[in-house]
């Protein structure tokens, strides 16, 4: 099950992000799902490429898997989760997270999706996020 984020997470996000337009759609997207982050992701990829049929294939999961080959190997970026996580109501690191995610995985990503699995990996941890890639490769 994917997490959600709650009314009062959303609103403090959208304080914080409130001068990102990038983040607007992500913001209206969970508004919409009442927080759910995996809805809210299906529906800004929807509205950028249409309604694709992935198989049993989840798109959701795919692009986690795709995002944590791409950053958990990346000291920094782990680091900038942890300097965000000490310091939650910055909004110049929470900021600096989305566009680190946008330009670390080397795929064209709108900062919409961007900011919704920055905030999913905000919500499980960095740690949890990383440590299920792990376990994904164990059972290969």
């Amino acid at each position: 099950m994917t997490p959600q984020l709650t009314p009062a997470e959303i609103q403090n996000i959208s304080q914080l992000l409130q001068d990102y337009a990038p983040a607007r759609n992500a913001l209206s997207a969970l508004t919409e799902t009442n927080g759910n982050l995996e809805q809210s992701f299906e529906q800004l990829w929807a509205e950028q490429h249409g309604n694709q049929e992935f198989g049993n294939t989840k798109l959701w999961q795919s692009t986690l898997t795709v995002f944590r080959q791409e950053l958990c190997g990346k000291e920094g970026f782990q680091n900038q989760v942890k300097e965000y996580q000490k310091n939650p109501t910055s909004a110049p690191l929470l900021t600096g997270l989305i566009v680190a995610v946008v330009s670390s995985v080397g795929l064209p990503i709108d900062p919409a999706i961007a900011t919704v699995i920055v905030l999913y990996i905000l919500k499980v941890g960095i740690n949890i996020f990383c440590e299920y890639i792990k376990l994904e490769e164990s059972k290969k």
